[in-house]
């Protein structure tokens, strides 16, 4: 239990038996906690950042029992009401779960002397830190003072069932068969902490790459072999907490297998602590010389031969978060592990065959792993095993293999145990023409018998010859050792092939047509076959360049129609919308189609006038697609199609700029926008008359100077605007008011300024008589409407101030006073 938990030990806990075979009750023990113990690892390990809090308390239960030997044995189950909440490698949505402790003593029925098993005892450490993406190492160890063969494996952790775990401190356990727990998220029981990590079956140690931080619930099961035989299993289930730390540690695979197609070996540390700052690289061949080194921190390595090797990898030498490692390699490439199987049917054996195949040295292990959970009999070490399932399904069936040479390796396999043999038909409904016969097929493994026996040659072989006279449904039987399956074939016979055209047809020249009948034909062929798209269809497409009559010839074995249509083909009518254009924005365009057609329309018809002519006037908002079609009697019964695109320039935006002032002397800059090409009227003063930005430079002054630029677009489409320019014989200036009133009249309403040969204004503000800033804003034209933050001001004298940058570079400072009057 985690130390920090407010939870109790029960005291007392009840423990109940259950026979092994039927799951009936035999006895329920009241057992009393005999003692605690606190066991932690410390916080301050200087190679761990963020080390994690690993801190259990751990209750001992002792009790006497006594129970008699018999042929199945006995489940021993403790149950609790709830493990941790959220669960990481539970689905989304489960909170808290029970859980089902249990252990088992054998029967007779595996060994005589079983029942005097002494368990695996489970030995492995619990206090160790896993850190999120980083290498992980977690026994799962035990001892067995019997000396029985241990194999470990992943298995299901178990919930409480209905009437156990629920309600009370000490609660009656429920008899099995016990639920596993909900799995989730990408995690089942054979994967608790995801595909990355792994357990030696050998030796109960748990390797890999830890998932992301979380809690995850963990349950591994030890089976205790002896003679061959599995006489019981016991069980461990933990919840191990990761969390987001890195450890500096040299951490490599325990071994590397280099069995099946390679021989080059990637090395690279599995811990990735910031806290390692040097790596170094040996391998050596098993006389100890060395073949290769190197201070990378990930390098690989080509053998040139086969053999045993070992790796060593060293971080931080001399550093007191140091760490050395050193793994073999096994590199004897040309081992693949594959296994066929046979007989899929349940309640009957199915057989595996061990097919793995090995280059250098010879088998000398096999592991079979069947997927059976429910069975007492789970696995095997034969080379080729048998197995009976009670359940069907899909069964994941795992082989290991061990090569003399040391290599190890594993193959899946996915089969499907159903509840019949699987018999599979080449068809189930056929067709014959008197006097043909047809050759039936079916696929399976066993025995066939085919019914009725009437007319049938090889009655029981997978692939009979039938010639009834008359319609017939031969049924199939495949017994595969005890186990059936059945199924059936209908052979519909017939003594002439039927066959009905499609009447004659017109089509439009060009346009493909799908030929249709009515037949019971299983073969057709249609000629002229350069026009038909595909002449062994009963409905082929055909592209008829002329007048054509296609022939089909529709068969059933020897027995054959023949049939005539005849395909007609029109031109279409022709037809011309004339070409493209483009027009200005808010323009007309006159339409030029043309057709030999004797009908037409024009679409859309809301912007031509008038739409019932040939050459309609356009008027369209926007660039529109009009499509003219025709129609005409002379046999095809479809329309012809052109379009005529009539693109509208979009509306120019003409801008001569803001009217402004200058002085005599004073490089002034127009700018004009809105198109590509500009015309300036008049030409007085200007740098050019035929540029967006002309320069304008004055030797008199102007009261007013009016200035029109022409815009053009792309087209030549073309709009204008206009920009008032005033010349003062005077220095740069600012021009301001002595009074204004704002009282939304018209007039004087904003207190602004007129600038002259000023370049830029960096601030334009106005004071009130106690020095309060009412208005800033250096921009021209802009003004104040004598509000602050929307309430009026009062009447009277205020102070303004402007300074900028006159058009030589100069600085200009200004200031004065004026009247706000209401």
């Amino acid at each position: 239990m985690d130390c920090r938990s407010p939870r109790q030990f029960n005291n007392p806990a009840t423990i109940s038996v259950f026979n092994r075979g039927n799951y009936s009750r035999v006895r329920d023990v009241t057992a009393t906690l005999t003692r605690e113990e606190l066991i932690q690892l410390p916080a301050n390990n200087p190679c761990i950042t963020d080390p994690p809090d690993v801190c259990y308390r751990v209750g001992y239960y002792e009790f006497p029992l006594d129970l008699a030997g018999n042929l199945e044995g006995y489940i021993i189950t403790a149950q609790i009401n709830f493990r941790i909440y959220s669960l990481t490698n539970l689905s989304s949505g489960y909170g808290n779960v029970g859980a089902s402790y249990s252990a088992e003593i054998p029967g007779t029925a595996q060994l005589p002397d079983a029942p005097a098993n002494a368990s695996a005892r489970f030995t492995g450490n619990d206090l160790v830190v896993v850190c999120a993406g980083n290498d992980m190492k977690y026994s799962f160890a035990a001892t067995d003072p019997d000396g029985d063969l241990l194999r470990y494996s992943f298995c299901n952790a178990y919930q409480t069932t209905s009437g156990g775990g629920a309600g009370g401190s000490n609660v009656y356990p429920a008899p099995p068969p016990y639920v596993s727990v909900p799995y989730g998220n990408g995690f089942d029981a054979g994967t608790p902490l995801g595909n990355a990590v792994s357990i030696d079956l050998n030796t109960g140690l748990i390797t890999g790459i830890a998932p992301n931080s979380g809690i995850y619930v963990v349950t591994v099961c030890v089976e205790e072999i002896r003679g061959g035989k599995v006489i019981a299993r016991q069980r461990k289930d933990l919840q191990i907490k990761i969390t987001a730390c890195t450890i500096a540690a040299a951490s490599l695979p325990t071994s590397y297998m280099l069995c099946r197609n390679t021989t080059t070996l990637q090395l690279e540390n599995r811990s990735q602590s910031p806290l390692i700052r040097t790596h170094y690289w040996e391998i050596r061949d098993r006389t100890n010389q060395l073949l290769f080194f190197t201070s990378q921190v990930s390098t690989s390595y080509s053998f040139t031969d086969t053999g045993l090797y070992s790796v060593k990898l060293v971080i931080n030498r001399g550093d007191q978060c140091a760490d050395s490692v050193v793994v073999p390699a096994y590199v004897y490439p040309g081992m693949i592990p594959r296994f066929d199987a046979s007989g899929f049917c349940v309640n009957k054996p199915t057989l595996f065959t061990n097919t793995s195949m090995t280059r250098f040295g010879t088998f000398d292990g096999w592991d079979w792993e069947f997927g059976d959970p429910v069975s007492t009999a789970p696995s095997s070490r034969l080379k080729d095993p048998d197995h009976t399932y009670t359940f069907n399904g899909i069964k994941q069936v795992r082989l290991t293999v061990f090569n003399s040479n040391g290599c190890v390796d594993t193959a899946y396999r996915s089969i499907n145990i159903l509840d019949r043999p699987p018999l599979s038909l080449a068809f189930r409904d056929t067709l014959i023409c008197i006097p043909d016969n047809v050759q039936l097929l079916a696929t399976g493994n066993g025995v066939f018998n085919w019914t009725p026996n009437q007319r049938i040659s090889g009655q029981s072989s997978s692939s009979p010859i039938v010639d009834p006279v008359s319609t017939t449904k031969y049924y199939v039987d495949l017994d595969e050792n005890g186990c059936v399956n059945r199924d059936s074939v209908l052979v519909r016979v017939v003594d002439h092939v039927s066959l009905q055209m499609m009447p004659d047809t017109t089509i439009c020249l060009g346009d493909t047509i799908r030929l249709r009948l009515n037949s019971d034909g299983l073969q057709y062929s249609w000629t002229p076959s350069p026009y038909v798209l595909d002449p062994v269809s009963p409905f082929p497409r055909v592209a008829t360049p002329a007048n054509t009559r296609y022939q089909v010839t529709a068969r059933i074995g020897s027995c054959m129609a023949q049939g005539l249509v005849q395909v007609t083909c029109v031109p279409y009518p022709l037809v011309n919308a004339g070409p493209d254009m483009t027009i200005c924005y808010q323009a007309t365009a006159q339409l030029n189609g043309s057709t030999d057609g004797n009908r037409f329309l024009w679409s859309p018809t809301q912007q031509l006038t008038p739409a019932s002519l040939l050459n309609p006037v356009a008027r369209p908002v926007g660039t529109t697609a009009f499509i003219l079609t025709a129609y005409d009697d002379k046999g095809c019964p479809k329309p012809s199609y052109d379009t005529v695109l009539v693109r509208v320039m979009p509306k120019i935006i003409p801008f001569a700029g803001h009217d402004t002032a200058a002085v005599v002397g004073q490089p002034l800059q127009l700018r004009a926008s809105g198109g590509v090409k500009y015309q300036w009227t008049p030409a007085l003063g200007l740098s050019a008359d035929n540029i967006a930005d002309p320069m304008a430079t004055y030797n008199t002054s102007y009261n007013g100077l009016r200035y029109k630029v022409r815009i053009y677009d792309q087209a030549d489409c073309m709009d204008s605007a206009f920009v008032m320019v005033k010349v003062f014989n005077t220095k740069a200036s600012v021009f301001v008011p002595n009074a204004f009133s704002p009282n939304n009249d018209g007039k004087n309403d904003l207190f602004r300024y007129v600038a002259a040969g000023i370049k830029d204004v960096e601030f334009f503000r106005v004071y009130n008589r106690f020095g309060q800033l009412v208005y800033s804003n250096p921009t021209a034209g802009m003004g104040w409407d004598g509000t602050v933050a929307g309430k009026q001001q009062a009447p009277g004298a205020y102070v303004w101030m402007i300074r900028g940058t006159d058009y030589t570079g100069a600085v200009f400072i200004q200031k004065g006073m004026m009247v706000l009057i209401r």
